[in-house]
């Protein structure tokens, strides 16, 4: 884990029978907490984003929107825009992407991106989560766009990503401002099955640990699933 960031309550099926939506509930409640009790003025200036104190919310860039997130409670609204095409706002409605959030507004720190990009491996503690990040993320990617390419263009072109010229499809999103993800494919054929690879760029480490990064990419993938079904 990266210095500097804490490590959420790790997740225990075996040894606690939590209730069916603890899950998701006991770590949102965990950071609710913590959000509530935080100088809203030293997150702005730690990270560079936007505060209004007179109606005490952030302004905040997540996933091609805009939101703005009321402190103390936490409320999410989406900054409305002529140009929307579909109406699916992750921040609003999913509450892993509710909890990345408020990791990134308690804990993270931000560095220019500087061009650089790493697979998961190549950062801080990537080696020893490489597999489960395999399983989680690149291997469902895979499963569900490797063949199906034209929908994955349809899903980044609502997301506003940026094409680039790196394997047979190649997109890049900006997560967070200055921190961003690249989600490469290559076409199979018939002595070679599909593949896809997700980097970040090299400037993540300063904002989230490898535990945050396999939940980013399964918050990407669920996104775009949901996209999918709205188009």
């Amino acid at each position: 884990m990266t210095d500097g960031v804490e490590a959420p309550p790790r997740r225990q099926r075996e040894k606690i029978e939590y209730a069916k939506d603890s899950m998701e509930r006991k770590p949102y409640e965990f950071y609710m907490e913590k959000y509530q009790k935080s100088d809203p003025v030293s997150i702005s200036t730690r990270l560079g984003i936007s505060y209004n104190l007179a109606k005490q919310e952030f302004m905040l860039m997540f996933m091609g929107n805009i939101y703005y997130i009321s402190y103390p409670d936490f409320a999410v609204r989406h900054e409305n825009l002529e140009t929307e095409t579909i109406a699916y706002y992750p921040l609003e409605e999913d509450v892993y992407a509710k909890i990345l959030v408020l990791r990134y507004l308690l804990n993270a720190s931000v560095f220019y991106h500087n061009g650089d990009f790493r697979s998961y491996k190549e950062l801080p503690s990537g080696d020893l989560y490489a597999r489960q990040f395999q399983g989680r993320c690149i291997f469902r990617l895979n499963r569900q766009y490797g063949n199906r390419l034209g929908k994955f263009k349809e899903i980044m072109d609502c997301l506003g990503a940026s094409p680039v010229h790196l394997g047979d499809v190649g997109y890049e999103l900006e997560l967070f401002e200055e921190l961003y993800l690249r989600f490469l494919f290559w076409e199979g054929d018939e002595e070679f099955s599909s593949s896809s690879q997700i980097l970040f760029s090299s400037n993540f480490p300063a904002a989230f640990g490898a535990y945050d990064l396999a939940e980013i990419g399964e918050i990407c993938i669920n996104t775009f699933h949901a996209i999918e079904k709205r188009l």
